[in-house]
């Protein structure tokens, strides 16, 4: 057990013939037990100071601790994030390929029906033509027949 400054001022020497000067050792023992007291209350206080210190850095390093958990989590989440946009995106992409592949099918099924419809109408149109000028033809033949020009003189004469 460590000494205290009570034990100190307690402290009995018994005496001898050729001791020391009792004064002067009292003296010196008042000055010990001052710097004794002193000494304590110092390692006290740095006691105090350590322990204040060290629950410091507890504080400190359970914030660095979760500071370094927080990041990681940000992290995790923005690669998820990430993870996910590029997913998203090539999704996209895909639909909008097909969709665009589905545009392009039926602008060619479209075209093509049109060229076809555009030959059928040319067909009409070819027939209708011959037809109508087969119709002319026979209209100005008959107009040119010895009938037609006969009906003509008859009905001035009359």
């Amino acid at each position: 057990m460590p000494l205290t400054p009570l034990d100190i001022h307690n402290k009995e020497f018994s005496r001898s013939f050729r001791g020391y000067d009792e004064d002067q050792v009292n003296e010196f023992l008042d000055q010990v037990i001052k710097d004794y007291e002193a000494l304590i209350r110092e390692n006290k206080d740095l006691q105090n100071q350590s322990f204040a210190l060290q629950e410091r850095l507890d504080h400190f390093t359970h914030i660095e601790e979760s500071l370094s958990k927080t990041i990681i989590v940000a992290q995790e989440a923005a690669d998820e994030v990430r993870s996910n946009s590029k997913k998203e995106a090539q999704l996209i992409l895909k639909e909008a390929e097909k969709n665009a592949d589905r545009i392009i099918n039926e602008s060619l099924t479209r075209s093509r029906k049109v060229a076809l419809e555009i030959e059928e109408l040319k067909k009409q149109a070819s027939i209708y033509r011959t037809r109508f000028r087969t119709l002319l033809e026979a209209q100005l033949e008959l107009l040119n027949t010895e009938g037609w020009q006969s009906m003509q003189f008859e009905h001035k004469e009359e």
